[in-house]
């Protein structure tokens, strides 16, 4: 089955601070794959779309390697709770909650995201 591309104009937003940034547009969000996004500040932000049409982003460093790669990592479900795991050493973090779910010690930063 072939499904036609998305013809929205809707925008994905960060919150930062106390304001919403334009980040990309939602079309670009594939559905299991990642899109990273530079901040204002030099950040950058891992976002998601998942087969349901939630959203999610995450601080895109891995905290372990220190690169910035998580944007690129395989998405899954642990106990129902999204994540998304390293592609460098596979650790996986919760996409809801940025904790890592394989050392309690290490969290990352998580962001408030919608499309509008």
């Amino acid at each position: 089955m072939t499904l036609a591309p998305e013809t929205t104009d809707l925008k994905v937003e960060l919150q930062l601070d106390d304001d919403w940034f334009a980040v990309c547009e939602l079309n670009q969000l594939l559905p299991g794959r990642g899109v990273a996004a530079l901040l204002p500040d030099g950040r950058q932000a891992a976002l998601f779309r998942d087969r349901n049409g939630e959203l999610y982003a995450i601080d895109n460093r891995d905290p372990f390697g220190g690169a910035a790669v998580l944007s690129r990592g395989l998405t899954g479900t642990h106990k129902g709770r999204p994540f998304v795991a390293s592609p460098l050493l596979k650790q996986r973090f919760d996409l809801l909650t940025g904790q890592c779910l394989d050392d309690e010690s290490v969290r990352i930063a998580t962001y408030q995201v919608r499309a509008a």
